[in-house]
């Protein structure tokens, strides 16, 4: 393996280890884009990821690709939505979403297409690297990386498929933060009873009745991680089980109550 896939991997990997350290689920994906262009080949990213059509939904942007968004209409923007050529591509692919290039997909297509024109245009870009989140079902959900120049190598590619389950981990943890603050505003604590990100995404999930090894595969960690987290929620919430923690935690703010699933 080349040894730039593996450094791109490693330096993903640390910015995925500070995600997980981060209480504010708005953060995550800031923190993603502006390091995976430079290890995929690129120069700029949007992100998406939650239903986007050529009309509506939410995207996010790398600082470089927001330094040219300042001067974009509402026709690009629709042509950047529709996501060519990538959005029928991962829709007759089914549930392979691996991550390829627009010049691949389309051929010869590709340099004639508006949205080719459209990223030349609004930021100087010849070629987009998709980074589909895997297990998702719209077809663009993720991340579309841009270059100028040359398409992107073997390389980046191989880069982006290593770095996609990083990404998969990342806005697993921004949904459960997500889902933690709308809950409603977490208690104050003592300082010692105060729960890391970490710690509240185990304590949603044992909310959700996962086993340890469900919550471990899940989270990418091993059985005896999930058990020291566990350990140190009994610890700070004072009890001595599962449902007493679960109950605990709702007692005090840190979990919704339940009236039905």
């Amino acid at each position: 393996m080349a040894v730039g896939v593996t450094g791109a991997y490693e330096r993903m990997l640390a910015v995925a280890v500070a995600a997980l350290h981060e209480r504010d689920p708005a953060r995550l994906w800031p923190m993603v884009a502006a390091a995976l262009p430079g290890l995929c080949g690129g120069e700029a990213l949007i992100y998406k990821l939650g239903e986007w059509t050529d009309r509506t939904g939410a995207m996010g942007l790398s600082p470089a690709a927001a330094a040219h968004f300042g001067r974009i209409d509402d026709e690009a923007m629709a042509v950047l939505r529709r996501g060519y050529p990538f959005a029928d591509h991962y829709v007759t692919a089914g549930a392979a979403r691996r991550p390829g290039t627009a010049h691949r997909m389309a051929g010869k297509g590709w340099a004639d297409s508006r949205m080719a024109g459209t990223i030349s245009r609004l930021m100087d870009a010849d070629h987009v690297l998709a980074v589909p989140l895997p297990g998702t079902a719209t077809p663009v959900t993720g991340a579309l990386v841009y270059r100028a120049g040359a398409d992107f190598t073997d390389d980046h590619v191989r880069a982006a498929e290593m770095i996609q389950p990083l990404l998969a981990g990342v806005e697993q943890q921004r949904q459960l933060l997500e889902r933690w603050h709308a809950t409603q505003a977490p208690p104050e604590l003592p300082e010692d009873c105060r729960l890391t990100p970490r710690q509240v995404t185990v304590l949603l999930l044992l909310a959700d009745a996962l086993t340890a090894s469900a919550i471990a595969h899940r989270l990418g960690i091993s059985v005896r991680t999930v058990h020291k987290h566990v350990e140190s929620l009994y610890r700070k919430l004072g009890t001595r089980d599962r449902v007493s923690t679960v109950l605990r935690a709702q007692e005090i703010g840190l979990l919704p109550l339940r009236t039905g699933r």
